[in-house]
């Protein structure tokens, strides 16, 4: 819905056409694999930012960092997914760099839900880590096509096919290499494309290619020396008879993902990588709602919220719903529907960003991640769309590992506490329950390192001081009726009967505490008209058991 003068239609053919030129993509990675490194190098690639139609360039005066809360600059580490839009060779990327630490993966499994690729970063000397595992398998579980950057090739690395061998045996994928390292560490002098048979210098640009008539060109060895240029021969024809070839149907299905080799930080292989990217990333695809499936090139416009951020701008105390558009043309002033409640959501100045910088959009398509001015209407897992009743599916709430009293030192901040716990559960910083007895909210996190963000925030951006006392529980789970027709009685009665150890969360839904594992069996026996969750997918949607 659009208020007069403002016309959001636009033809099928235009939607399927802006729509075909975006690369939407996050980064995975373990902790100190390089991912901000590298997510800084492909902006400066970029060199411009795609904002309302208009390219503006930048270059090296515009470093800005993914990382712009003050706990992260503090810390060295990301906290919080960063937004980047920008343009190169006719094609707009959206960029979404998510936190590498384990203690923020639940931010990180949200925004997967609005991503059609993912790079996964590898150290080269480490591997597969333990993060990377879990991420990738978040990747397959939504048949997320990847592709595989190699990482720190100037430094002390790995034998590429172990590498890769590492990839096959611990993901169950294929791994197709697209480019070779020419020499390791302090020898490392470029890559070999294999798909189109060319010499990469590690010290020139990505696009200063040298072609050859093959690995054991004369040529090779007079740039690289004769023993490297023997070595890379040797290890390209093992490579051709012994990896699968790049395939790229089967990369789009998930099951094999191409393999660059570079060094971030010596900005090396990232034009390549993002070469790949838009060739072989595949454009905004069909999207699962509950009605129906939603094609990109539908002329009405549909889309979801994966993620709020408070506080991007602390002078102005904002609150930002980042939306994921699947199809249709967002134009500014459009009013569009909140499924979940049926309101009018105004648009008047949506947003596209650049980490915590941002500008009004004109217009936006499908694969474009837009910001939306929030005043506690929207939440995570809401849809947008022109009218119709339809909810898409899967932006997950994971049951916390960690529960905590929060202790306010001044009493006087009781009002300002609890303003600023709300918002931050609507961003998802951390998960709020309020006790059914009265007593201290509880916050609810994956990690402890999740804690001291959010007393950091408090303080920097709320200016309340707080701490954290320990509960009497070790667990929670969502609590629902075995039977999604009857009605609430049997909640109720539950409730009741352990209100001292029952709560909701922000959105209203009942929740029990357990002291131990063996409370909750014990409570699933003495209660088998109820189920007790473990993940949660937002606003009623299908809730999973664990």
């Amino acid at each position: 819905m659009t208020p007069a003068g403002v016309s959001a239609t636009a033809a099928p053919n235009e939607v399927s056409a802006e729509a075909g030129r975006r690369r939407t993509f996050a980064i995975i990675a373990h902790p100190d694999a390089g991912k901000t490194t590298l997510t800084e190098k492909l902006l400066l690639r970029g060199g411009a930012i795609q904002l309302a139609g208009a390219v503006r360039a930048k270059g090296n005066a515009r470093r800005t960092r993914s990382d712009w809360m003050k706990i992260e600059q503090d810390r060295g580490i990301s906290v919080a997914t960063s937004v980047m839009t920008f343009e190169r060779g006719g094609l707009i990327f959206n960029l979404l760099d998510t936190p590498g630490h384990e203690d923020f993966s639940e931010d990180t499994y949200r925004t997967l839900t609005a991503v059609d690729a993912a790079v996964m970063v590898l150290d080269a000397a480490k591997g597969i880590e333990a993060q990377t595992r879990k991420l990738f398998e978040v990747c397959r579980l939504r048949d997320i096509p990847i592709i595989t950057f190699v990482n720190k090739m100037d430094r002390e690395a790995r034998d590429p096919f172990e590498l890769i061998d590492e990839i096959e045996k611990t993901l169950a994928l294929d791994a197709a290499p697209v480019a070779w390292p020419v020499g390791r560490a302090s020898e490392f002098a470029g890559t070999w494309d294999m798909l189109a048979r060319h010499f990469l210098p590690v010290d020139a640009d990505d696009r200063s290619a040298i072609t050859l008539s093959g690995p054991d060109d004369p040529k090779l060895a007079e740039l690289v020396g004769a023993e490297r240029a023997a070595a890379l021969a040797e290890e390209v024809g093992l490579a051709e008879a012994a990896c699968p070839e790049f395939d790229l149907e089967a990369f789009r299905q998930g099951t094999l993902t191409p393999v660059f080799f570079g060094s971030a930080l010596r900005d090396f292989g990232i034009g390549h990588l993002l070469d790949g990217l838009a060739r072989y990333a595949p454009p905004p695809q069909s999207r699962a709602a509950d009605a129906r499936p939603v094609e990109p090139g539908e002329p009405a416009l549909t889309g979801f919220v994966f993620k709020v951020q408070a506080n991007m701008d602390p002078n102005h105390r904002d609150r930002v719903a980042f939306v994921r558009l699947c199809s249709g043309r967002l134009v500014k002033g459009m009013r569009l529907k909140q499924v979940r409640t049926g309101k009018q959501v105004p648009v008047n100045a949506p947003l596209f960003f650049f980490a915590k910088d941002r500008q009004v959009a004109e217009e936006a398509w499908p694969g474009d991640v837009v910001g939306v001015a929030n005043h506690g209407t929207l939440r995570i897992g809401d849809t947008l769309t022109e009218g119709e009743a339809l909810n898409f599916r899967g932006v997950p709430s994971f049951a916390p590992e960690i529960l905590r009293h929060v202790r306010l030192e001044d009493p006087m901040l009781a009002k300002k506490l609890k303003t600023a716990l709300s918002q931050l559960a609507e961003e998802g910083v951390v998960q709020l329950f309020r006790p059914l007895d009265g007593s201290n909210p509880v916050v609810g996190v994956v990690g402890q390192l999740q804690l001291d963000v959010l007393q950091s925030r408090l303080k920097v951006e709320y200016g309340v001081p707080a701490g954290f006392d320990d509960t009497m529980w070790q667990m929670m789970r969502w609590v629902t009726p075995a039977d999604p027709g009857s009605d609430r009685a049997a909640l109720d009665r539950f409730a009741t009967t352990n209100r001292r150890d029952a709560g909701e969360d922000h959105d209203g839904e009942l929740v029990a505490f357990f002291g131990s594992d063996w409370r909750r069996k014990r409570a699933e026996e003495e209660w088998p008209m109820l189920r007790f969750h473990a993940v949660r997918e937002q606003h009623g949607l299908e809730m999973a058991k664990r």
